[in-house]
C-alpha cells in the first residue's frame, strides 16, 4: 500500500536538511580561510575541566564518562578528581613544551570547588568557555525551559565572575541539548558552542535570540572517544591524529585553511602511561607548522574573513 502524500510533510522540509537552523552549503565550496603567517592548519586545543558529581541523578541519562557502580563509587569519582589534581598539570607541561595555546572548557561547580586550579588556568591567561554547571546538570529535550535557563544562567553568570573573563563559549555536559539550548545560549550572552560536529569549519547557526557561532570540535578525534568508547589503544589514537593531520593538510591545498580540534581530558592523557602519547601527537603536529590559537582567536580569524 502506498503512503499517502502527507506522511513526508512536516515543518521546515527543505533541501540537504530538514531545519533551519542554518543555511545549506557544502564544506569544499566554502570561502577559502588563510591563517595568520599564512598557515595551513589551524591547532585547536580543547580541555575539558570537569566535576562529576558522586550522587549523580543521571536525568533523563548517566552522563557519559560518569559513576556507573552504585552509590558511593569511589573508584569513578576518584579517578575523575585524579584529573584535575595531577593529570591536568601533565597537560600544562606539554603544552608549554611544544608552546601550543589551550582552551580550558570548565564546569562551573569545579570552578568553585578548586579555586586553586582556577587560578592557574588564569594566571597562564588562557581562554575559558563553559562547560556547564556540572556533568550531572544535562540538557535534554523536554526539560522545562525555566530549569534550563535558570541553570545556564547560574553556570555562566558564577564562571564570568570567578574567572574574570567575559566567557563567551558554551560545551554542553555530554554534548546534549533541548529544543531551547541554542536560543538561551544566545540570550545569556554566548557567542559560540560546541555541541555540533556536522562540520569541520565554524558555520553561522541560527535563533531567535541573534545568531551563534557552531564550532567544530571533533567528537570523532576525542581521546575519551578514542580510546574508551572504542577501545583503540593509545597508539592507535596517535595514529589517528596524525593521519587526521595529514589529510587536513592535503585537503588545504585545494579548499583553503582548515581546522585540527582535539578534545584532551586530564584523567584520560594526564595518565602517567598516557602523556608521553600526548607528547608525541604534539611534536608531529606542530613540526607541521600549524598556528595554534584559542578557540575564540580562531573563530574571530575566521569571521574577518567572510
Amino acid at each position: 500500500m502506498a503512503l499517502d502524500k502527507n506522511y513526508l510533510e512536516y515543518p521546515h522540509r527543505s533541501h540537504g536538511m530538514d531545519h533551519n537552523r542554518y543555511d545549506w552549503q557544502m564544506l569544499a565550496q566554502q570561502k577559502p580561510i588563510v591563517w595568520p603567517n599564512n598557515k595551513k592548519l589551524a591547532l585547536w586545543i580543547n580541555v575539558p575541566l570537569q566535576f562529576f558529581p558522586l550522587d549523580q541523578k543521571g536525568e533523563p541519562f548517566k552522563v557519559p564518562g560518569g559513576m556507573t557502580m552504585p552509590y558511593p563509587d569511589l573508584r569513578h569519582y576518584s579517578l575523575r578528581d585524579y584529573g584535575n589534581r595531577v593529570g591536568i598539570y601533565r597537560l600544562l607541561k606539554a603544552f608549554d613544551k611544544y608552546k601550543v595555546t589551550p582552551t580550558f572548557a570548565m564546569n562551573t561547580e569545579l570552578a568553585v570547588r578548586t579555586p586553586y586550579l582556577l587560578d592557574v588556568i588564569k594566571e597562564r591567561g588562557n581562554e575559558i568557555m563553559c562547560h556547564g554547571l556540572h556533568m550531572d546538570a544535562l540538557h535534554y529535550g523536554g526539560q522545562n525551559i525555566d530549569e534550563e535557563s535558570d541553570i545556564i544562567s547560574r553556570a555562566l553568570d558564577t564562571l564570568r565572575e570567578l574567572s574574570q573573563q567575559d566567557v563567551t563559549g558554551w560545551l554542553s555536559p555530554a554534548r546534549n541539548e533541548s529544543e531551547n539550548t541554542p536560543e538561551l545560549l544566545a540570550q545569556h550572552g554566548i557567542k559560540y558552542f560546541c555541541d555540533w560536529v556536522n562540520d569541520d569549519m565554524p558555520y553561522s547557526f541560527k535563533t531567535d535570540k541573534g545568531n551563534l557561532w557552531a564550532m567544530p570540535l571533533s567528537n570523532e578525534l576525542e581521546d575519551k572517544f578514542i580510546i574508551m568508547d572504542n577501545l583503540h589503544s593509545e597508539a592507535s589514537y596517535v595514529e589517528q591524529i596524525c593521519d587526521a593531520c595529514d589529510f587536513l593538510l592535503k585537503e588545504t591545498d585545494t579548499q583553503g585553511g582548515r581546522i585540527l580540534a582535539l578534545n584532551i581530558h586530564p584523567w584520560m592523557l594526564g595518565q602517567p602511561h598516557r602523556i608521553a602519547k600526548l607528547e608525541q601527537v604534539l611534536d608531529y603536529v606542530t613540526s607541521k607548522g600549524v598556528w595554534s590559537a584559542s578557540a575564540t582567536e580562531i573563530l574571530t580569524e575566521f569571521t574577518a574573513q567572510q
